[in-house]
């Protein structure tokens, strides 16, 4: 029986200074830090509506370097979905996600049904190396979505996690926490609450 978690797991990939921390920072905290610090590994937690119920959105941003790679395989057997990122400025650092994604679909086996998306971030820069539709083929090459960000200007930062959310078929999971509750869920909780003896 596949365990039961109120989580909801989300890995960030890509190569040091692709900007996965930013995408991160940006879309739970609202911020961007100009400077790079590279990154070992940090969760950060948010919560979301998950089966029209509460629960965590756990996303793991990993290390950019290829140093730990028992901690990659950990994160890719625990993680729900999929974010790899590559810069718009550097060509290599999409060709360096090939063997993550190769890495995924080895533990996970049919990634068919596990969300990834590809993102080409810094979208804002001038100086680019790979134009959208060379990040678009790789997608699709891949079965996976894609989209462009940037962080640096909060361009489709909300919308690269709610769409992640989105390709999830096992269950709904929404970034909209809202306190209503369904009609039939109204309905049950009346009905809990009322016993006669006869």
């Amino acid at each position: 029986m596949p365990e039961q978690s109120n989580d909801y797991r989300v890995v960030v990939f890509g190569a040091a200074g692709v900007g996965k921390s930013s995408l991160v920072l940006r879309f739970v905290r609202g911020t961007f830090r100009e400077t790079y610090i590279p990154t070992i590994e940090d969760t950060y937690r948010q919560v979301i509506s998950c089966d029209k119920s509460i629960c965590t959105l756990q996303i793991t941003d990993t290390t950019g370097s290829h140093q730990f790679p028992a901690m990659q395989r950990l994160s890719i057997s625990k993680g729900h979905a999929f974010i790899l990122v590559y810069s718009v400025t550097s060509r290599q650092s999409m060709e360096d996600l090939q063997p993550i994604f190769e890495q995924i679909c080895q533990i996970k086996g049919d990634i068919q049904k596990i969300p990834i998306m590809l993102v080409g971030n810094k979208s804002d820069e001038t100086q680019r190396e790979l134009d959208a539709s060379e990040g678009q083929a790789l997608a699709s090459k891949w079965k996976c979505s894609f989209m462009e960000t940037s962080a640096k200007m909060n361009h489709n930062v909300q919308e690269l996690f709610q769409e992640l959310l989105n390709l999830e078929k096992r269950r709904t999971v929404s970034l909209q926490v809202d306190g209503k509750k369904s009609k039939q869920q109204k309905k049950k909780d009346k009905l809990q609450g009322k016993c006669s003896v006869m």
